[in-house]
């Protein structure tokens, strides 16, 4: 995901939890599962999670594992 992909309409937003890991960069930090480029109307709310001392996280919501690179 890039901070290109923040910026998507809803008409082209990708699919929420359709994927059971996800890299991101600093760019999409504040980390936030779904992702603002993921459609909200078939996912769970918007929970903020902690990245940044570990490195990796996962949505206590669906369960998707993110792992922040660089």
């Amino acid at each position: 995901m890039t901070a290109s992909d923040r910026t998507a309409s809803p008409q082209n937003a990708s699919p929420a939890n359709a994927e059971r890991r996800y890299v991101v960069g600093r760019a999409d930090l504040p980390l936030s599962c779904p992702l603002p480029s993921m459609a909200l109307w078939n996912s769970h709310p918007r929970v903020y999670l902690p990245i940044e001392a570990e490195r990796e996280v996962q949505c206590p919501y669906c369960g998707a594992h993110f792992v922040l690179e660089g």
